[in-house]
Parts: structure tokens; C-alpha cells; sequence
């Protein structure tokens, strides 16, 4: 476990290579941990399963280059998210764990049977002799922000607000920002029982910015946390953030605003958990006393999300004024291209962010230059395919 993260947002380490890591100490320790993979396991950096387990296979020819197969192997992979799930829900109701991971932007091909999964659960909480059921753990990579080689038809974080929208109190959508969150992640995800969970991450290296402790008290407080390594007191402006790349453009935008404007307060509240109405998980939501607590009663809110905004904007609204608020997010604009244009195209990016802010203080020499930078920037990715910030 890590104690202690000296220099936030200076190491880089990926979340979905620690996920795999975890996958592979549950399959190596529990006989009965099966993992459900849409022939994605190593493209999602999850490969490190292999090392301890065998793919199911069946009595097929096996070839000099495949995987480690066998007949009773744990880790199934087939084209069918559908046949997937079916199989992984069967598993889980018989009371024993399991995982499927897959492309965001095709998770939404199990959506009716997700739903429908979620209604038997919110029934069998009523019924008496029903046995508690290990949670429907989806864990959702290769992501909209970083889909360089695959384009626009690799892009789709709809799935979440399909989840977010649905008046029920049995999912969660879990947004670690590092691979130390991710490792929490993943614990509370094994610990749950009768809920769905819909976690998010990044499979490329992001910045390490919280340790295990603060991880854990996200969880186990709400959801929400002021970073103080990147907070002053009594903040002009609040910014949030919900997802791992949109937090890194939400911290990096805080220093760009201090470079220009020395005297300006910002405070950063990081979001790991959203469910139905609220920040935080089903279990543990953050209270409207917490809330303004960390967002204040009256100071304006700038909100970075992974997904759509309107997800998160309608969230935001159940704690406080709608006049606060300005949600940037994934806006369904999209290419194969830069992660850096694919955040500018959403206006996502850390200048975005900025902008808002010297929109509030009528800045208009700092409105010019920022977009002067977002506009050099969008150049050199369309001349060159490579971003000039990273």
C-alpha cells in the first residue's frame, strides 16, 4: 500500500495495468473468480491475467502463438458482450465473483440487459431468502479521451448517463483519478454486494496525485475531497473534476490561472463516485451540508467530467444553483486524432477551464490568449499528429 505521494502529479503509472494486476492476484487466490473480456484483455492492458490463469477454449486446436489456453480456463473471451454478460450475471447469482472489462464505447451493447439486471436486484432486496449477490463489476477502459488510432466510432461514454438517469439506488459509476485509486477501486468493487458498478479509467500512464488513505476516505466520505497540494483558502472560484484525464486538464488549468493571475483563490474538490441524484455511491452519498462545505455556499463552480455534462450538471443542481455552475465534458465531438485536440474539440481542455474563469473577471486580454494557444495547438495536430501539450 502507498502511504505517502510526495510531488502530486509528477510520476506516472497506468490504472488499467494495476487492475490487472489485481485481476490476476483474485484469480490466482479464489478457484471460483472468473474475468469476461470481449476480446480485449491485453489491448486493455489487463494481460498480466495470463500469468496466472488460462483462457477458456474449449477442445479447439491450439496454435504455437496463442494465449495460455485450456478447457477449464477463467478467463473468457468471446465477441459478444451480450453472451458475456449473460454468462457473467449466471456466475454472480450463484454467488461467486466475477468481472467483465471492455471498451466504453461498447459497454452500451449490454445496456437492456443491464437494466434489466438492475430490476431484478432492486426485487430481490425485498424478497427475504434471497442471498446477498456479488455486484455486476464492469470496468470500463479505453476510453473516449484517448482513442487515437480508433476515432470518432470508439467513442461514447453514454453508458453513464444511461446509469446516472435511472431512479434507482443500486448503481455506481466509479472514477478513479490515478492507479492508486484504481487499487480502491477495485476493493470496494470485490466488497460490494446487490449494486452494479460502472468503473472508468484511463489504460494510457496518468499522473499519481492521491495516496491510499486519501482514496480511501473518498469512499468512505462522499465521494468529494478538496486536493489541498492544489487549493488556497477562502477560493474566488471552486473546480471539480470527475474522471483521471479530466482532472489532470482541471489541476493544470489552476496553474495556468496562477501564472496570469497571482492574486486569484482556487480551490480543486475531486469527485472518485456518482450515483442517481448524487456525488458519492449509493452507500455513502455526500450530504448538502459536506457539499457546500467543499463547494461553498456562493462561489462560482467550474466542473470537468469524463462523460456528457449534462449527467453531471443535473447532479450539481440537486446540491445547489444552477446559475453556479458551468459543467465542461465530452460534447460528442470527436475524430482519430490528438488527446489534446480531443479535449480542445470538447472544450474540455485546461484553457477551456481557464477561459471561463477570465470570462468571470472580464479578462479579455487572457480570453484572446488562451484561445490564440488553443488555436497554435489545433495546427500543429492537424500538420504535424502530434499535440504540443501533453
Amino acid at each position: 500500500m502507498i502511504e505517502r505521494v510526495e510531488n502530486p502529479g509528477t510520476e506516472y503509472y497506468s490504472p488499467a495495468r494495476k487492475i490487472g494486476e489485481l485481476l490476476a492476484r483474485e484469480l490466482k487466490n479464489d478457484p471460483y473468480f472468473y474475468f469476461f473480456s470481449p476480446d480485449e484483455t491485453t489491448s486493455n492492458k489487463f494481460d498480466q491475467v495470463f500469468e496466472v490463469e488460462k483462457r477458456a477454449w474449449g477442445d479447439l486446436p491450439i496454435k504455437t502463438w496463442d494465449l495460455p489456453e485450456s478447457p477449464n480456463g477463467r478467463i473468457v473471451e468471446m465477441l459478444s458482450e451480450n453472451v458475456l454478460f449473460s454468462v457473467m450475471t449466471g456466475h454472480l447469482m450463484n454467488g461467486e465473483q466475477a468481472m467483465m472489462g471492455s471498451y466504453e464505447a461498447f459497454f452500451p451493447v449490454v445496456t437492456s440487459q443491464l437494466l434489466q439486471q438492475m430490476k431484478f436486484i432492486k426485487q430481490s432486496r425485498e424478497v427475504a431468502w434471497r442471498k446477498d449477490m456479488p455486484a455486476v463489476n464492469l470496468l470500463s477502459t479505453s476510453t473516449c479521451w484517448r482513442q487515437d488510432h480508433n476515432g470518432f466510432t470508439h467513442q461514447s461514454p453514454a453508458l453513464i448517463s444511461t446509469l446516472l438517469d435511472i431512479p434507482s439506488n443500486v448503481v455506481n459509476c466509479i472514477f478513479p483519478v490515478d492507479d492508486v485509486s484504481a487499487e480502491e477501486a477495485f476493493n470496494f468493487m470485490l466488497d460490494s454486494r446487490n449494486v452494479v458498478n460502472l468503473t472508468t479509467f484511463n489504460k494510457n500512464d496518468e499522473p499519481r496525485y492521491i495516496d491510499s488513505y486519501h482514496a480511501k476516505y473518498l469512499f468512505d466520505n462522499g465521494g468529494a475531497s478538496i486536493y489541498q497540494f492544489a487549493s488556497d483558502e477562502n477560493p474566488d472560484f471552486v473546480m471539480t473534476a470527475v474522471g483521471d484525464i479530466v482532472t489532470h486538464e482541471t489541476l493544470e488549468a489552476i496553474k495556468i490561472l496562477h501564472e496570469d493571475l497571482p492574486s486569484i483563490k482556487i480551490r480543486f474538490v475531486g469527485i472518485n463516485a456518482l450515483s442517481y441524484r448524487a456525488i458519492g455511491t449509493t452507500e455513502n452519498k455526500l450530504s448538502r451540508k459536506k457539499f457546500d462545505e467543499l463547494f461553498t455556499v456562493d462561489k462560482p463552480i467550474l466542473a470537468n467530467f469524463h462523460g456528457y455534462p449534462k449527467a453531471l450538471e443535473s447532479i450539481l443542481e440537486d446540491y445547489t444553483e444552477k446559475r453556479r455552475v458551468r459543467v465542461h465534458g465530452f460534447n460528442e465531438e470527436g475524430s482519430t486524432t490528438t488527446p489534446f485536440e480531443m479535449l480542445r474539440r470538447n472544450m474540455a481542455s485546461r484553457y477551456d477551464l481557464a477561459i471561463d474563469v477570465a470570462k468571470v473577471l472580464k479578462r479579455d486580454d487572457l480570453i484572446e490568449k488562451y484561445r490564440n494557444i488553443l488555436l497554435e495547438n489545433h495546427n500543429h495536430a492537424v500538420e504535424y499528429g502530434e499535440d504540443l501539450i501533453k
